[in-house]
């Protein structure tokens, strides 16, 4: 069993080590002249959207760019934000919704209606808390149309300040990065490797109506993971890409902001209770065993825990965080497990946004 673990470990560090050297980052810079389609849902997000307004305002050798912001029944002063940050761009453009429509989740919802009203070949799906450099759109879509690919999702940076954003937030990045092996992915897509982060996600709109939108995940949590597996089950194909040089973003800024943006969604992200049962054995087998067989005496458990400790560290150099906080990944496993707990205790409950999820 002791070298059952070590041979999980080592497996894992492999494919992170792969991942290391063969994930595809964005370098070309050259002028576009594709038509792109960003659409930003917002909602409530009167300190955000002016600074990721700036950002899509900024965007450089972007020759036809359209901006659809759709206001989703915002209660703060986030429609007075928009005006001021706005301005007389022309390319941008405001929808206030009605909110959700019957059956859909608000995010979602708010995409679809910014698609029917999309005139882009390139739809770019954007987070308000995200913040683009000024050729990022330029790079992600020459390496969208340079790979061939359907749809990429160019991960973002994740700022982590406070100490459990510094334990958690590198996990994301970890977790697709150690358990995935991305080139394979992209040239032999299936659903159960498919990957996608919806603060940045790129998709060509013929491939998004083929499958009619966003209908397929109307009523999902995990609506860019899903959205990646409807695209992959119509005969698309497309990857997660390193975005860190281009983007970043911070999703959380406290403990409790983290326990309620993961509580709505961990319950969702492993396909159900067996999935989250199979996903809580590798994350205690991979972040927990280790130590508990050091602090047992045996060897081989320091061996297995330096492997993550490096896929972790891996993980960190690429998506520009802090290596150092491989040396307690025990404790951010710990703090995962805790997570999904909580999200499957409270799954139906939680409150985000203003509304139940």
């Amino acid at each position: 069993m002791r070298f059952a673990l070590f041979l999980l470990c080592y497996l894992v560090l492999l494919i992170a080590l792969f991942n290391f050297f063969t994930i595809r980052i964005p370098r070309n810079k050259a002028a576009i002249f594709t038509s792109v389609t960003v659409l930003l849902p917002v909602r409530n997000e009167q300190a955000n959207v002016g600074p990721c307004i700036a950002a899509l305002v900024a965007q450089k050798n972007v020759a036809q760019l359209e901006v659809i912001i759709i206001n989703d029944q915002s209660t703060d002063n986030t429609a007075e934000v928009l005006i001021s940050a706005i301005g007389a761009d022309s390319r941008f453009s405001v929808i206030e919704a009605d909110g959700p429509h019957q059956g859909w989740l608000g995010k979602v919802s708010a995409l679809h209606t910014g698609f029917a009203r999309s005139t882009g070949e390139i739809i770019i799906c954007l987070d308000a808390d995200v913040r683009l450099e000024p050729d990022a759109i330029a790079l992600a879509v020459n390496q969208l149309q340079d790979l061939s690919l359907a749809f990429i999702s160019p991960y973002p940076r994740q700022i982590a300040d406070t100490f459990s954003e510094k334990l958690i937030q590198p996990i994301l990045h970890w977790s697709w990065m150690s358990t995935v092996i991305l080139r394979l992915a992209e040239k032999v897509p299936h659903r159960s490797t498919a990957v996608g982060n919806g603060q940045f996600f790129l998709v060509r709109a013929k491939a998004l109506t083929a499958i009619d939108g966003f209908t397929s995940v109307s009523a999902k949590i995990l609506d860019d993971v899903e959205l990646a597996r409807s695209l992959i089950t119509a005969g698309f194909s497309g990857v997660v890409t390193e975005g860190s040089g281009i983007s970043y973003t911070r999703m959380y800024t406290s403990f409790d902001e983290i326990r309620q943006g993961y509580g709505k969604s961990l319950h969702k992200a492993f396909g159900g209770a067996l999935g989250a049962i199979v996903a809580s054995l590798f994350i205690a087998a991979t972040g927990l065993a280790p130590l508990l067989l050091i602090l047992d005496g045996y060897f081989i458990g320091g061996i297995a825990f330096i492997c993550i400790a490096l896929t972790r560290a891996l993980s960190a150099i690429r998506a520009r965080s802090n290596p150092l906080y491989a040396l307690l990944h025990p404790l951010s496993a710990a703090l995962l497990l805790y997570l999904i707990a909580y999200s499957w205790a409270k799954r139906g409950t939680i409150q985000w946004k203003g509304r139940t999820v």
